[in-house]
């Protein structure tokens, strides 16, 4: 029986509009953590878990507090500049850097929660053809050790990587189901975690794991093809609603702007700057209605 296997390239945890990796980022902002020590958020709190990085909240705090205050002073300086060359108010200048600055500071904030759903995500993609794999393995009379270090060097993305933390711990004595127990603690995929809880009892009961694995790859399937009907169904609106936004509102809304400007007199280069403001907006909203389209794709798909 040949496994179809979905490879996945695994994603790095790079924090948006920074540079250089985590070490060096934490030591620049040693300082600055001080400040969020005792930040209590449950829920950020579970996705750096979920994430699996070694990062302190305090310490992702401190760096985007960092980023913040240099992205508040460039955009400051960036459209005031713009502000003075194009001769509009400079309180408009001050009001676009505020607000891209507010907008990197929101996409960082997010930035552990999407993380975290996209490893789940890959994770998910993946978790089919993993079990199937598993259950040849069993089928075959490989040891459960054996099949989990197995597919750890397979090619199954995020399951790969996990069941990699699993082995290591296996390697130094520690008991399979404690091993997986811990697993599920540290994760947020809620059917890898079914998985995990349907292993972990199989083996704590001696259960057939044949049965246990086909059993599960049968709910699976059935969850797989729910989904596929949900998108379908989600597809269409999201679809209308993303021609809505980024066509038809942004094709209105410059003629208005231009029936008003003629009508109150503005300055063309007043004009001009609120067309590049539009411009921009525009092709942020291009870029995030695309992002929910693909977080709307199938996780098990």
């Amino acid at each position: 029986m040949e496994i179809l296997q979905k490879h996945k390239k695994k994603f790095e945890f790079k924090i948006p509009f920074t540079r250089g990796d985590l070490g060096a980022l934490k030591k620049k902002t040693k300082k600055l953590s001080l400040f969020f020590q005792g930040w209590k958020n449950k829920k950020f709190k579970e996705s750096l878990t979920n994430s699996d990085v070694g990062i302190k909240v305090e310490e992702y705090l401190g760096i985007v507090a960092r980023t913040f205050i240099f992205a508040t002073v460039f955009f400051l300086l960036f459209f005031v500049t713009l502000a003075i060359i194009f001769h509009v108010k400079i309180i408009l200048g001050i009001s676009a850097g505020f607000l891209f600055s507010f907008f990197v500071l929101a996409i960082q904030m997010t930035y552990p929660r999407m993380y975290s759903f996209r490893k789940s995500q890959n994770l998910e993609r993946n978790l089919i053809s993993a079990l199937q794999d598993m259950l040849v393995q069993l089928e075959s009379g490989i040891s459960m050790f054996q099949i989990l270090s197995n597919i750890s060097n397979s090619d199954y993305g995020e399951v790969s990587e996990e069941f990699k933390k699993a082995v290591r711990e296996l390697n130094t004595g520690a008991p399979q189901v404690y091993v997986l127990e811990e697993l599920i603690k540290r994760n947020g995929s809620n059917y890898f975690k079914r998985v995990l809880w349907q292993i972990s009892n199989g083996l704590r009961s001696g259960s057939d794991m044949t049965l246990v694995i086909k059993d599960t790859i049968d709910n699976l399937n059935k969850e797989q093809s729910i989904q596929i009907q949900s998108y379908g169904s989600k597809l269409n609106p999201l679809v209308m609603f993303y021609m809505l936004m980024t066509v038809i509102v942004p094709a209105l809304g410059i003629t208005f702007l231009i029936i008003i400007s003629s009508m109150l007199g503005m300055s063309g280069n007043m004009i001009k700057l609120i067309f590049l403001v539009l411009f921009l907006l525009i092709v942020i909203l291009q870029i995030l209605f695309l992002g929910v389209i693909k977080t709307r794709r199938p996780s098990l798909l």
